[in-house]
């Protein structure tokens, strides 16, 4: 089997052997979890129950439903939260990178006490808004930035001014990378195998309440695959959406030299080339994936981590790209956009998210990969560990996890104990079996401590 190094500044540690798992123990380990599950989660159900009459599901977005209900929470601190049941949890999903500076952060709350003496929206030029975004420009090296308020509307307004400025309408996307709500961006997020079709020239599954235009589908780390999506569709594609790291199927690296051929490509068709850094931002680094990766793309969407948990989201890049929206090519509206709190943000954010602060989220996540690693070969586990910058995962495979066709071949059912391992013990990571963790500003080594001790007590009673 030919080897895939992944990018230098990246992390993953796969043990060199393995023992296979008792299904018949993972098994009975997740009927025994379940049952934990309902007998102390009293509270969260029952709370589910009122949601239900006037929520879908009984919440406010889909991704944070399970079966039969999720935990519900009702006020966090640092790295901590407490829910419906009065137990203390330990956050390491963080809103997917929104809280990088933790729950109430004091410099975050002081900032938007101080915004409330000014005022929370205008709806006009203002310094206060101008400011903002000469902190995100010389953060992550941008020329100009235009800010929104979410992820989707980001990823959307980038691609609206790819395709004004090409003259084309038609994109590129990753299979199984999630990019938002935004139409032609839902296209295989986590398609079905059997409606995937081949994994080298993957069909372009598309949820039929979407309208969504011609979108071609790749795999990820397959510069080839790209190249001849390129050369037969170069007319009619605007850009090329890809998140550098892949974070919605836990974290797939990128191989070593794929982003560099990725932009070599992009050059040579002349297609846009976006980096959807809404998950990355500043949990890779304090500038960034794109700086940290040493790639450059010709837009960049940011969110959650520039905000310190207010609603708060961004495009931006190279002005001839950006100069679609100065001189009217694509229009670009929002009422809430560059708003004082938002604003009031990111100033935060960026005062307190430095180098060194950054480094030591960083350090600990190194500790628990480390560590983690280190009980995978103890107990030889089928698994191994990923990280990249703040953010780090368990993937239950033995080899190596490179697109979308390698993630659907990982073991689902023991991801599902691990997560419910977790939360029954107090600490949450995403619902979704991805089996991603955050490590934030607020994390330190008790919580580092609790997280490693927490999947050995896993891989004792998986091996006993």
């Amino acid at each position: 089997m030919k080897t895939h190094a992944n990018h230098a500044q990246t992390f993953r540690n796969v043990p060199a052997t393995s023992t296979p798992l008792s299904e018949s123990k993972v098994g009975a380990l997740l009927d025994q979890e379940w049952a934990r599950f309902k007998e102390g989660t009293s509270g969260s159900e029952k709370e589910n129950k009122l949601a239900a009459q006037t929520f879908p599901m009984g919440v406010p977005s889909s991704f944070q439903y399970w079966d039969p209900y999720p935990i519900s929470i009702k006020s966090a601190k640092g790295a901590w939260m407490v829910d419906m049941d009065d137990r203390p949890v330990l956050d390491l999903s963080m809103g997917f990178g929104a809280m990088l500076a933790g729950h109430l952060n004091p410099e975050v709350v002081q900032e938007i006490k101080e915004s409330l003496e000014v005022g929370t929206l205008f709806v006009t030029p203002s310094p206060i808004s101008r400011d903002a975004a000469e902190r995100i420009c010389r953060r992550f090296s941008l020329d100009q930035v235009r800010f929104t308020n979410s992820g989707t509307e980001s990823t959307m307004y980038a691609i609206r001014t790819a395709r004004a400025f090409t003259g084309k309408t038609g994109l590129v996307k990753v299979e199984g990378g999630y990019h938002g709500s935004y139409d032609p961006l839902t296209v295989s997020c986590k398609p079905t195998l059997a409606q995937a079709g081949d994994a080298q020239n993957p069909n372009a599954v598309i949820d039929p309440s979407t309208v969504v235009g011609d979108v071609f589908v790749v795999p990820y780390n397959d510069a080839e695959a790209l190249e001849r999506i390129f050369a037969k569709h170069k007319d009619k594609i605007s850009c090329f959406v890809v998140e550098p790291v892949l974070e919605n199927i836990a974290i797939v690296l990128p191989d070593a030299g794929y982003l560099e051929r990725v932009r070599e490509l992009c050059d040579q068709y002349e297609i846009v080339l976006i980096f959807d850094e809404v998950k990355t931002g500043l949990t890779a680094g304090a500038q960034g994936a794109a700086q940290r990766l040493g790639v450059q793309p010709d837009l960049i969407t940011l969110a959650k981590s520039i905000g310190g948990g207010v609603p708060v989201a961004a495009f931006g890049g190279k002005k001839k790209y950006m100069d679609a929206v100065t001189d009217g090519r694509m229009s670009h509206f929002g009422t809430f956009n560059g708003n004082p709190l938002a604003m009031a943000g990111v100033r935060a954010i960026d005062k307190i998210c430095t180098a060194e602060t950054l480094g030591v989220a960083e350090g600990f996540n190194m500790q628990a990969l480390n560590r983690i690693s280190e009980i995978i070969s103890e107990f030889e586990l089928p698994a191994h560990t990923v990280g990249f910058g703040v953010k780090g995962c368990i993937t239950w495979s033995t080899e190596p996890v490179r697109n979308y066709r390698d993630y659907k071949s990982t073991d689902f059912k023991i991801a599902e104990l691990s997560w419910l391992w977790s939360i029954n013990r107090g600490i949450m990571t995403p619902p979704g079996l991805d089996e991603q963790w955050l490590i934030s500003l607020a994390h330190g080594q008790k919580e580092i401590d609790l997280l490693v001790e927490d999947f050995r007590s896993l891989a004792v009673a998986i091996r006993s």
